[in-house]
């Protein structure tokens, strides 16, 4: 499942001038997935079903 779009992430690179390479998109749903899964851990470590800001 598809975590980022990829034309947003392209827009941004744009505006700073830069291109994205095709594999990129991969490596940061990789990135996304990874962060929330920590990201839950924490959550259920404190207890809650929310993942909030302080989780990440």
């Amino acid at each position: 499942m598809a975590m980022i779009t990829k034309s947003v992430v392209a827009e941004t690179a744009k505006k700073s001038g830069m291109r994205v390479s095709a594999s990129v998109y991969n490596a940061l749903d990789k990135a996304v997935q990874e962060l929330l899964k920590k990201a839950v851990s924490r959550a259920k470590a404190n207890g809650r079903k929310t993942i909030m800001d302080q989780d990440i």
